[in-house]
């Protein structure tokens, strides 16, 4: 029998040789680990759809900020639920809001830990949608100011990146003019510049306790369906001075970040988003997977498609086993 000269086999035959030409790398230091803040103190309470994750109060912060630092997760994202809500989502920019109060905790007793904030009104909103509602829409032009407050009272909280979530036309730009009109030239912006409207949002909307109370987000995520409108929303997003591009959510559409990342030139990131964290820990917790190989697999698959940062509930998990 003839065999061919090359025989891939050869460099797979042990851990060392498999090691030693491995591609693609993942380190703790590329993720990052979102965390959600609610009012109260000494609080933890795990999301039941969520296995692995708790809302926090402000007090719990550091512990967990200082967790993520010995993991080598140098990163969180935040997220609060407010005490009240409005139509107008005026929670969002108030001085001493749940997320102002939660930034200056994690930078007073975490300094060396980058906080980066959701910027969204969705969670402040009495009818859950991401922007203010006028004659039964969502008028993207009137939110645009309120984003744009929200961001500024996060940098001045001391933030240390904003990530817009609402996918608002023109939202990166009035963000960006704000925070240079307020001297805060130097805070970057990730965009969420490619959010779909998607189905995987479910356990995320229980957490934040932010799913619109009437209709749906598909009047201002993407369709699914396309992926060249990825392309023109992730190029207005750095005409208008977005210093990093999000994808979300991210196995779902992992042709879209490659996609980005042969279009542009600036860091990609990709969100993990809780239905697909959840669909894992369900399919684990009735023994069909393994765990901890899935989890791996996939957040190599993201990694792989082309993003360099990638938010997960795993961040923790993850950092473990490389550790490990």
């Amino acid at each position: 029998m003839l065999f061919p000269d090359y025989r891939p086999r050869r460099l797979r035959k042990n851990e060392s040789f498999r090691a030693l030409i491995r591609e693609t790398h993942l380190t703790p230091a590329q993720l990052i680990y979102p965390v959600f803040v609610m009012p109260g103190k000494n609080k933890r309470e795990q999301i039941s759809s969520m296995p692995g994750v708790y809302r926090l109060s402000v007090d719990q912060l550091a512990k967990e900020g200082k967790e993520c630092l010995k993991l080598g997760i140098n990163s969180v994202i935040l997220f609060g639920l407010p005490e009240k809500k409005d139509p107008m989502g005026s929670g969002a920019h108030v001085k001493d809001g749940i997320i102002q109060r939660a930034i200056r905790e994690l930078k007073n007793r975490v300094p060396e830990l980058l906080v980066f904030t959701d910027v969204c009104l969705c969670e402040y909103t009495s009818h859950g949608h991401c922007g203010i509602i006028l004659e039964n829409q969502v008028d993207n032009d009137a939110t645009l100011d309120v984003l744009a407050r929200t961001a500024v009272s996060h940098a001045a909280a001391g933030a240390d990146m904003v990530a817009p979530s609402d996918m608002m036309d023109g939202r990166v730009g009035e963000i960006r003019a704000a925070l240079d009109e307020n001297n805060f030239d130097t805070i970057p912006i990730m965009s969420y510049a490619v959010k779909y409207a998607s189905a995987f949002y479910g356990p995320f909307r229980d957490a934040a306790d932010c799913a619109p109370q009437e209709g749906d987000r598909r009047g201002y995520q993407m369709d699914p369906a396309n992926a060249l409108e990825a392309i023109r929303e992730a190029t207005l997003d750095v005409e208008e001075g977005a210093d990093i591009l999000m994808v979300k959510p991210a196995v779902a559409y992992l042709d879209i970040i490659s996609r980005l990342r042969d279009e542009f030139d600036l860091p990609i990131a990709a969100y993990h988003v809780s239905g697909e964290y959840a669909m894992i820990k369900a399919a684990a917790a009735n023994g069909w997977i393994d765990e901890e190989r899935v989890m791996a697999e996939t957040l190599l698959s993201i990694r792989r498609a082309g993003a360099e940062i990638i938010l997960t509930y795993f961040a923790k998990d993850m950092a473990r086993l490389l550790q490990d």
